[in-house]
């Protein structure tokens, strides 16, 4: 079973495919606020919704903000070639643009810039020097490439004047609200009373925030940025417009084991499997890029252009599946450190208990837990046990909120009435699903009574072998 989980982004190439993304192996579906109508995203999460329950299983729903990101205007064509050693104007205002300048939505950029500045054009598509900074950005291309309409700006993040939620950004969270995520990506953030900002204009709502790494200042600020958020995102492409590129493996790594370390999830970002836009099979580079991914630690991987726009979104996907699969099986799963820092709660004491004993004991097949907030499941996630850890709620929220969290496989079940009935239920569902065999030992972690405790129960279970069980 695949434990790494795989967030698919839906654009036009994908939109009318994705109960073929879903059987292909999709988690969870972005939909991207920087591109398409509203239209588009009503259309986006129904399709997710109407996809996930004739499939039977959950899938998660991120809605990803656009954030303090400078875009390019539209471009006559769609795209433009720019060739080094020419001239490239970035322009507060106008029509569609061509090769000599295109304008931009950010009026003031002119004032965030000096002549020197390096600005790179579509994730590094293409690289600008700046020339002077008047009514217009005048820019020298030092790498030329193909840029397209609505691509992205990338200027040195601590230089960006723009606020870490505009108009836009709220807007766009309020329909994702309406619309039913489960999660919200933060573009650019900078600092973490960035995403304190967000999280105050959720309120009470149970909807996660996954936080783009992708500023200098937020590898500087991670600390207090991992405390602030419930996941976090390598967005390397925008990462890597601020951090030599040589620099972004040892960060991923660095902030993938961190995050660990401090209970959120881990996704990985951009260009996985860039070569599937126009290709049927990645790159033998691309499936060493996405297995170590893997191999580091991460919760979830992020197919961005791939499956918004590439030729082959289902076939990107089947790829994706099968080298995490293969990393999992043959590279060793990645385990968090053994010697885990004092619980902090009865909860995690649990948790470490579990995983524990499923390193020791080579018997035990999995971990079912009961779980109606679904905080137990990712406590149990965050230490990464040897085995599958079957999560059962009642509330389908919660189960699309479980589908970013490596190795957690979200079970629904109805709200048993007290302990016995729940351990009942477990056992029957794993037994009768056909996941575990008769006789498989399983840890079972809940709490009891159910409903009126925190975690503070551990069991060792065969299925099976209840009282009761029929």
């Amino acid at each position: 079973m695949r434990r790494t989980k795989i967030i698919c982004t839906i654009g036009p190439a994908s939109a009318s495919r994705i109960p073929e993304m879903v059987e292909a192996g999709m988690d969870i579906a972005r939909i991207n606020f920087s591109h398409g109508t509203e239209e588009d995203h009503i259309q986006a999460f129904a399709g997710v919704k109407s996809a996930s329950e004739s499939a039977g299983r959950p899938i998660g729903l991120l809605a990803d903000l656009p954030g303090p990101k400078v875009r390019l205007g539209e471009i006559l064509g769609g795209e433009t070639d720019l060739e080094p050693g020419s001239t490239f104007d970035l322009l507060p205002s106008g029509q569609a643009g061509n090769e000599k300048g295109v304008p931009t939505d950010h009026p003031s950029l002119a004032e965030d810039l000096m002549p020197g500045d390096r600005i790179l054009l579509a994730d590094g598509a293409a690289e600008l020097r700046v020339l002077s900074c008047d009514y217009a950005v005048r820019t020298e291309v030092v790498t030329g490439g193909t840029i397209r309409s609505r691509a992205g700006v990338n200027i040195p993040s601590h230089r960006l004047s723009l606020p870490a939620l505009d108009s836009k950004d709220r807007m766009d969270l309020k329909t994702s609200i309406e619309l039913g995520a489960d999660f919200v990506a933060q573009s650019f953030v900078r600092r973490a009373e960035d995403v304190q900002e967000l999280r105050a204009l959720i309120g009470d709502k149970p909807i996660r925030i996954v936080v783009k790494i992708e500023t200098g200042m937020a590898v500087e600020e991670a600390d207090h940025i991992l405390n602030e958020a419930d996941a976090i995102m390598l967005a390397r492409g925008d990462l890597g417009a601020e951090i030599p590129f040589e620099e972004i493996p040892v960060i991923q790594k660095n902030l993938l084991r961190r995050a660990t370390g401090s209970g959120i999830a881990g996704v990985v970002a951009t260009q996985m499997l860039e070569s599937m836009i126009n290709a049927p099979r990645p790159t033998r580079a691309e499936a060493s890029d996405v297995a170590n991914a893997v191999l580091d630690g991460a919760d979830a991987i992020l197919l961005s252009a791939e499956t918004a726009i590439g030729k082959y979104p289902v076939e990107a996907v089947r790829a994706a599946a099968r080298i995490c699969s293969a990393a999992e099986s043959k590279g060793g799963e990645f385990v968090w450190e053994r010697r885990q820092p004092a619980p902090a709660s009865e909860a995690q004491a649990i948790a470490q208990a579990a995983a524990m004993l499923t390193h020791r004991d080579p018997s035990i097949s999995a971990i079912a837990c009961f779980t109606p907030s679904g905080r137990t499941a990712e406590l149990l996630s965050t230490v990464r046990p040897r085995v599958p850890i079957y999560a059962f709620s009642p509330s389908l929220g919660t189960l699309r909120r479980l589908t970013i969290r490596r190795g957690v496989f979200p079970v629904p079940c109805e709200e048993p009435n007290d302990t016995d009935s729940m351990i009942q239920t477990m056992d029957r569902v794993l037994g009768e699903g056909s996941l575990l065999d008769p006789g498989a030992v399983v840890l079972m972690v809940a709490s009891s009574p159910v409903g009126l405790a925190p975690t503070n129960l551990l069991k060792i279970h065969r299925i099976d072998q209840v009282e009761g069980r029929k």
